[in-house]
């Protein structure tokens, strides 16, 4: 079902707004992977931010990301919407967190890099968990 003037809108029984969501099978799959991609870069940033700029870079990272991983679930209305930024995050971070053999760390150890790795993983099942459900599909129509 759309909504009146041809704008693409899904409404419900009730005309509730759900919001444009990806349709296509392919469609789909671009979005995710590129959910994956602004994860990935997401926390390669975050984690350059947060302990360049303490407390504010901490802050504005944990916002970022949570903005993302919340974003990725309004955006696809269902929980891999969420879980495909939230990857990209966690593997970002995975692969900075050790140090170098000359020494080099990005990651200090203080509690501002504690609370930026956990904080974000947890934004991060926070938010695939409370996912926005899909919208209703026509009978006859699979997904």
């Amino acid at each position: 079902m759309s909504g009146a003037g041809g704008t693409g809108a899904v409404r419900d029984g009730n005309g509730a707004d759900w919001g444009a969501y990806p349709r296509a099978y392919g469609a789909r799959v671009a979005v995710y992977a590129a959910l994956v991609v602004l994860g990935l870069l997401t926390g390669t940033a975050g984690t350059l931010v947060q302990g360049g700029w303490f407390p504010f870079g901490l802050l504005l990272a944990l916002a970022a990301a949570v903005g993302l991983f919340w974003g990725g679930a309004k955006l696809c209305r269902t929980k891999v919407g969420a879980a495909a930024p939230s990857a990209g995050w966690v593997l970002a971070v995975l692969l900075i967190t050790p140090s170098r053999s000359e020494g080099d760390f990005l990651f200090a150890a203080g509690i501002a890099s504690y609370v930026y790795l956990f904080g974000g993983m947890l934004a991060a099942v926070m938010c695939t968990t409370v996912a926005l459900p899909a919208p209703p599909v026509p009978v006859g129509k699979n997904r």
